[in-house]
């Protein structure tokens, strides 16, 4: 993703998935939001982290936590349990 893809990201009919990698994605709503996720695999369950809304967060930032969620999983720890 690019800041550019994200600010000009489109509402659809249904919430539309834009992949970053590692995870990470904007979800936009068919309403406009926007808000960053994490996916991951936790304890063999798929879970979502929310890191936060865009503009509020950037590209930037969410990828720094990103890093920071992965970094936690590797210690074997939970983000959403921080």
């Amino acid at each position: 993703l690019t800041d550019t893809k994200v600010k000009n990201a489109r509402p659809a009919e249904k919430a539309v998935k834009l992949t970053d990698g590692f995870g990470l994605y904007l979800l936009v709503h068919p309403n406009g939001s926007k808000y960053w996720q994490l996916g991951y695999r936790f304890d063999g369950k798929q879970k979502v982290f929310s890191i936060g809304v865009y503009p509020a967060v950037s590209l930037a930032d969410a990828r720094q936590r990103r890093d920071e969620a992965k970094k936690l999983l590797a210690q074997g720890i939970d983000p959403n349990a921080k």
